[in-house]
């Protein structure tokens, strides 16, 4: 099955459409932007098929919400705000997010001063996704999205301090497994160059 064209030219008649519920409006956008609002939730949830429920769920509430947007803000990071707030909402439904339980190896992560130029940015993802479910949405929230950490702190539930304090732990533990992957990186190069 090939791909809807746009039948929306520009956002002003997209959200003309969206407003009065159009199918295809509804497609086109969610053809527009699923698959980075999927990665979005993903890097979250870490889990594919809850990512995507989230996702569509997010989706659902856009479609329900979208006379809430007053077009004085990016289209897209409104959408954004949606799926974050869905991804939390998971996340608190499941209990994943904790407030001061923080494992008491992360108190004792020296801290590394460098990260390498060889780690790939899936790579970097992917050790990002390996934190602690509380560390991650932390580190997500504020680095990747962009929140000061008063709004983390009022969309989790927790202290301004808790939000600061995860997002330093996060960053520790991030930059001792880049260290970690650094060293794995260089033994293996030094392997190839010995015996390859």
């Amino acid at each position: 099955m090939g791909r809807i064209l746009s039948l929306f030219s520009n956002e002003a008649q997209l959200l003309k459409a969206l407003r009065k519920e159009d199918p295809k409006a509804q497609r086109q956008l969610y053809d527009k932007y699923s698959a980075r609002m999927l990665a979005l939730c993903f890097r979250y949830i870490c889990d594919d098929m809850a990512a995507e429920d989230v996702m569509v769920e997010g989706f659902i509430r856009v479609f329900a919400k979208i006379e809430q947007f007053n077009e004085e803000g990016s289209f897209e990071g409104w959408i954004r705000r949606i799926m974050v707030n869905e991804a939390l909402g998971y996340l608190r439904k499941q209990k994943r997010i904790l407030e001061d339980t923080l494992s008491d190896e992360a108190n004792n992560i020296p801290d590394y001063a460098h990260a390498d130029q060889n780690l790939e940015t899936q790579e970097l993802l992917e050790l990002i996704e390996s934190l602690p479910t509380g560390y991650r949405t932390v580190f997500n929230l504020y680095a990747i999205e962009g929140y000061p950490h008063i709004e983390i702190a009022q969309m989790l539930g927790i202290t301004e301090s808790t939000s600061k304090s995860q997002l330093h732990r996060a960053r520790a533990m991030l930059q001792k497994m880049v260290a970690d992957w650094e060293n794995d990186f260089k033994k293996k190069v030094e392997y190839e160059k010995a015996f390859g």
